[in-house]
C-alpha cells in the first residue's frame, strides 16, 4: 500500500514537471507576439511630430525643416579701431619747436663824448672831440674826432694823438679820464679829457 502511494505520487509529480517544461515555449511566444510599445504622440494621433511648430529643426513659417549643412557659416566683423584710450594712461602733448634765439648783439660798442674847446685864457685853439670803442666793461681803443689845427696847433695835437689815442695809449692804460697833460700842449689836453669823461659816463 505505501509503495503504490509513493508510485503515484511520483508519478504526479512527473507528469507536473512535463506540463510546466512544455508550457514555457508558449509563454515566451506570447510574450514575443505582444506589439511593442510605441512611443506617444503629444500632438495626438494622426499628426506628423517633425511637422509641429516646436519640433527642433522645423520651419515656424511652415517650411520643411532647415538642414544645419546648408546655414551659412557666420562671419565675425572684422575689428575696427577704437579710439577709446586704455584706462590709467595719461596723453602728453608732443614737444614743443624750439624757440629761435637771436644772436647776441655784439659788446663791442663806440661811444663819442661831448665835443669841448681847446682854451688857453681868451685863446681858443680848436674842438676837441673824442670817441672810445668799449668791449664789455672795459675800453679798448680811443680815437680823438677832432682836434686843433693850424699853426703850431698841429704840431700840439700830434703830441695828443700820440700820447692818448690807439690800443696802447694812456686811454686804454688807465680805463679813466686821470691822462697825464701832454707839455705844450694844455688846453688841447685839458679838452681831451673832458670830451673822454664824457664818453665815459656814457659808456658806463
Amino acid at each position: 500500500m505505501r509503495r503504490a502511494l509513493l508510485a503515484i505520487t511520483g508519478l504526479a509529480a512527473s507528469t507536473t514537471a512535463l506540463v510546466v517544461f512544455k508550457g514555457s515555449p508558449g509563454t515566451s511566444q506570447v510574450a514575443q507576439n505582444l506589439p511593442t510599445a510605441q512611443p506617444v504622440n503629444p500632438s495626438g494621433p494622426g499628426v506628423d511630430p517633425s511637422a509641429a511648430p516646436d519640433a527642433p529643426g522645423a520651419d515656424p513659417a511652415g517650411g520643411a525643416p532647415s538642414s544645419s549643412a546648408s546655414a551659412k557659416p557666420s562671419t565675425s566683423p572684422k575689428p575696427g579701431k577704437t579710439t577709446a584710450r586704455p584706462s590709467g594712461t595719461k596723453t602728453t602733448k608732443a614737444p614743443s619747436a624750439p624757440r629761435t634765439t637771436k644772436a647776441p648783439q655784439s659788446t663791442t660798442r663806440r661811444v663819442t663824448g661831448t665835443g669841448f674847446d681847446a682854451v688857453e685864457g681868451s685863446q681858443k685853439y680848436g674842438f676837441v672831440t673824442v670817441q672810445i670803442v668799449v668791449s664789455g666793461n672795459r675800453i679798448v681803443d680811443a680815437v680823438a674826432l677832432s682836434l686843433p689845427s693850424g699853426g703850431e696847433s698841429d704840431i700840439h695835437s700830434g703830441d695828443v694823438r700820440s700820447s692818448y689815442d690807439g690800443s696802447g695809449g694812456q686811454v686804454v692804460q688807465k680805463q679813466n679820464a686821470n691822462l697825464n697833460t701832454v707839455s705844450g700842449a694844455t688846453a688841447t689836453s685839458d679838452a681831451y679829457k673832458k670830451s673822454l669823461r664824457s664818453a665815459i659816463e656814457q659808456a658806463f
